[in-house]
């Protein structure tokens, strides 16, 4: 029989890969999904527009975001863990309630009205693919987002939402599909191609909004909590140090892999749109379905079908994060009992903040309120509440009363933490700069 060489490691056998695969899968959870979440519908209409406008030259931008989005959120995610709180709660705990509410106040008000365009677009979307009435269509998607939160339970819920950040990659499979000059693409990724004009601007700022923007701060610090609280042998890092090293090698890699999914989707839908729309003379897009429907005759009812599909998925998958992004932040800064494992009846005012977040979305849909000027709303709102929460995040990070022995020493992640500060607090003055 031959023996195995001295020093060589032994091939993985067939039991061990799947449980090798399982184990990189049980890593990713709040990370993936917020990073998935990203590429809602809205921002679908943003990285088209961007795409139809300026065809390769800001590709650019996503890749630039990229570790800046990640330091954030993985900041929002050691602070959930840590604490076993969201940031609400944390801020309830150690900030002034003049700073705490009107920041959960705007963040509500911001969330619905994004709801409301996320909903709208998937009706219009629906509506593409089968026909019918778009109206009807967002009605179902809101309910139906509503009773999937209210009564699965957490730890199907998450399951669900993991899954169902596959549907983003229709983007990818759209570039591919109509043959993307890689060239061109990789110039534009590499070379930062930087203008003045209010339009380059204006554009420019869009991405970093919707690339960096709250609800995912208050999400994914919600979601560690959350995980804390359904697994019995875990608690707050504060309480059980000895978790630290596995849990925040945990957040680093799920959270790292959830934005590069959240820009790589990006990234594609801006080529998509470059090597369709802006290639054939199409610059103004104003939503997603009407990117959708652009590329039918130009791009054939395959590609069309492909986008379609995606806004649907994505809202599929946004909707809950937006909206319970706003109950636990709400829920948080008055004490009430919050989480998603937790049965209706055991946390009314959580569940009625999400239900009536997500029905007063519907309701600027029902009400035809233009999607574009109610986007518009939501990113001013937006940029007003991105930089004093980004400010505090960094300051809660180095804070021994927050964070106990586990505050953030590592000089990149604050580094870059306060660099994505700094960019997103210039990209608020840009945007009140380049208001018409």
């Amino acid at each position: 029989m031959a023996t195995r060489s001295a020093g060589r490691p032994s091939a993985p056998t067939a039991t061990e890969d799947p449980e090798r695969a399982h184990g990189i899968l049980k890593m990713l959870g709040p990370g993936l999904v917020t990073g998935a979440s990203d590429d809602d519908p809205s921002g679908i209409a943003t990285y088209s527009q961007v795409g139809a406008q300026f065809g390769y030259t800001m590709l650019w931008s996503v890749v630039f975001t990229y570790p800046l989005m990640t330091a954030v959120q993985e900041i929002s995610a050691r602070i959930g863990r840590i604490t076993g709180r969201g940031l609400a709660g944390n801020l309830r705990r150690h900030y002034s309630r003049w700073l705490l509410y009107p920041i959960v106040i705007l963040l509500l008000v911001a969330n619905t009205i994004n709801l409301g365009a996320d909903i709208g677009a998937m009706g219009a979307a629906c509506k593409l693919l089968i026909g019918g009435p778009a109206p009807l269509y967002a009605v179902g998607f809101a309910v139906l987002s509503v009773l999937l939160q209210v009564f699965v339970s957490y730890t199907r819920d998450a399951n669900l939402l993991k899954w169902l950040t596959l549907v983003v990659f229709s983007y990818v499979v759209t570039a591919f599909v109509e043959r993307a000059p890689w060239g061109a693409a990789l110039r534009g990724a590499v070379t930062p191609t930087i203008s003045l004009e209010p339009s380059h601007l204006a554009a420019l700022v869009a991405v970093l909004g919707t690339t960096i923007s709250p609800y995912l701060f208050f999400w994914q610090a919600s979601q560690e909590s959350e995980e804390v609280k359904v697994n019995e042998e875990e608690e707050p890092l504060k309480k059980a140090p000895e978790q630290a090293r596995v849990q925040l090698r945990r957040i680093r890699i799920d959270t790292a892999f959830g934005m590069l999914v959240s820009n790589v989707v990006a990234f594609f839908i801006i080529l998509s749109a470059a090597v369709t729309l802006h290639a054939h003379g199409v610059t103004d897009i104003q939503t997603s379905a009407q990117a959708a429907e652009a590329l039918k005759p130009i791009a054939g009812r395959f590609a069309s079908t492909l986008f379609a599909l995606g806004i649907v998925g994505t809202g599929l998958l946004a909707v809950p994060v937006l909206a319970g992004s706003a109950a636990y932040a709400v829920g948080e800064a008055l004490k009430w009992p919050v989480g998603l494992e937790r049965k209706p009846l055991d946390a009314r005012g959580f569940y009625a903040v999400l239900s009536v977040a997500t029905l007063l979305g519907l309701g600027i849909v029902l009400v035809k309120l233009d999607p574009i000027k109610a986007l518009f709303w939501s990113a001013v709102i937006n940029g007003v509440v991105a930089v004093p929460v980004m400010v505090v995040l960094m300051q809660m990070a180095s804070n021994p009363k927050v964070m106990g022995k586990f505050v953030v020493t590592g000089r990149t992640l604050r580094a870059v933490g306060w660099l994505a500060t700094a960019v997103m607090a210039a990209a608020s003055v840009g945007l009140f700069a380049t208001m018409r």
